[in-house]
């Protein structure tokens, strides 16, 4: 990744040039730490030239994350990098108790139309998943697909944890029976609670196994199938642990920020990212497993729970805002004002004067993923609301959830 970054990437060339380092320098581990350090920023002032080939071809794809501050970062990835991606997914999720052709019934972003009875479920017949609308997680749309999730045999449950802990307390408020087919739940995408695993453990009765990861690619971790620990997968991304001065960690028990560089995206290497996530570190040995993997727990993603409040008192999580296409191409920066259920503006900066057209493109997108659940207006500013200390939230609340329906 060094030397690809080095012989087709201007960014990298110039930066690899001024800290004095060639990729044939490379002899250790730790000679990586002779490099810079690079951020969300840096990528927002320098994506063109971090490009190591044109992304006008078939086999580069565009991605795009929010962030919990609302900055849109884009960048590109390799088409085929899904499926070098799903294999390190499945066998994640066999710490949990998946087999390959197993069904899974999914709870995550995914915008999910409803069938002639109004039943919010699609189904995937080649991998054999079977989608629910995070979008709305009412009661009497929980209670159809609890339902409809007891009849597909056994399964694994895929989920938000922010979903799969709404779905659990509902269960649990309602005494009803867990569905008994389900073999194991995976959580990704936000951060987990120890109370939520435990209210989902005992709605499900199955093992629940989270896992870490991003948008741009660099590194992956997951549970143990023996304890609460993440093992980092070596041959996904390089990983690294730096505390507040940006050097490395390397004893057990202290917290740091992870840092990653990715294996799997080509066309912009992402080398000593800093992910604004943090860990703490535990060890590079498993006991309980045997496997020789960076080991870390506590961790602390960018993506909290919260969200907007729908029509129906239902929380649409921050996460499910998250968008990786192109709607937010034309900006900045990008908030959420919400005072009433149901109804919510979307505030942005954007980095050119936005035309007509391109504000109805905008808004018509997001209104197209919220279904109906949180109808947007768009406002155009020149700044956001801060926190008195200076950060940026993503969902400003006026009173939304206090004035929503019981639950």
């Amino acid at each position: 990744m060094l030397a690809l970054a080095y012989d087709r990437s201007a960014f990298y060339r110039r930066t690899f040039d001024a800290a004095g380092f060639h990729p044939r320098d490379l002899h250790s581990l730790g000679d990586i730490e002779r490099l810079p350090m690079i951020d969300k920023q840096t990528v927002l002032d320098n994506l063109s030239d971090m490009c190591t080939r044109s992304t006008n071809g078939k086999d580069v794809d565009f991605g795009s994350t929010g962030g919990t501050s609302g900055k849109p970062l884009h960048f590109y990835l390799d088409a085929g990098r899904s499926y070098i991606e799903y294999a390190y997914l499945t066998s994640t999720w066999e710490r949990a108790g998946y087999r390959l052709g197993m069904p899974m019934a999914v709870l995550r972003g995914r915008i999910v139309r409803s069938d002639r009875n109004g039943f919010l479920h699609e189904y995937d017949p080649i991998l054999r998943h079977h989608y629910y609308s995070n979008f709305h997680l009412n009661d009497e749309n929980m209670e159809r697909y609890l339902g409809h999730l007891r009849g597909i045999g056994p399964c694994m449950f895929h989920a938000y944890p922010s979903s799969a802990h709404a779905f659990a307390k509902f269960i649990l408020a309602n005494d009803a029976s867990g569905p008994g087919n389900v073999r194991g739940v995976l959580l990704e995408s936000e951060n987990v609670y120890a109370d939520q695993l435990a209210d989902i453990e005992k709605a499900f009765g199955a093992r629940v196994l989270a896992a870490y990861g991003h948008s741009e690619k660099t590194i992956l971790a997951a549970q143990c199938e023996y304890s609460r620990n993440y093992h980092v997968w070596p041959t996904y991304g390089y990983f690294e642990l730096v505390d507040s001065g940006g050097k490395s960690i390397r004893e057990a028990e202290q917290e740091g920020e992870i840092v990653g560089t990715g294996f799997i995206n080509t066309v912009v290497p992402f080398i000593r990212y800093r992910t604004g996530d943090y860990a703490t570190y535990v060890g590079e040995h498993c006991e309980a497993c045997g496997r020789e993997h960076t080991i870390i727990r506590d961790v602390k993603g960018r993506w909290p729970q919260g969200g907007l409040i729908a029509a129906d008192g239902s929380v649409v999580s921050m996460t499910t805002l998250n968008v990786h296409d192109d709607t937010f191409r034309s900006i900045r920066e990008y908030q959420f004002h919400q005072s009433t259920p149901g109804k919510a503006v979307l505030c942005v900066i954007p980095t050119t004067s936005l035309d007509e057209d391109e504000q109805r493109r905008i808004i018509a997108n997001m209104n197209k993923r919220l279904q109906g659940q949180v109808v947007l207006d768009l406002e155009i500013r020149t700044e956001l609301l801060k926190t008195a200390r200076g950060k940026q939230p993503r969902v400003i609340q006026k009173g939304a959830r206090e004035t929503g329906p019981a639950q």
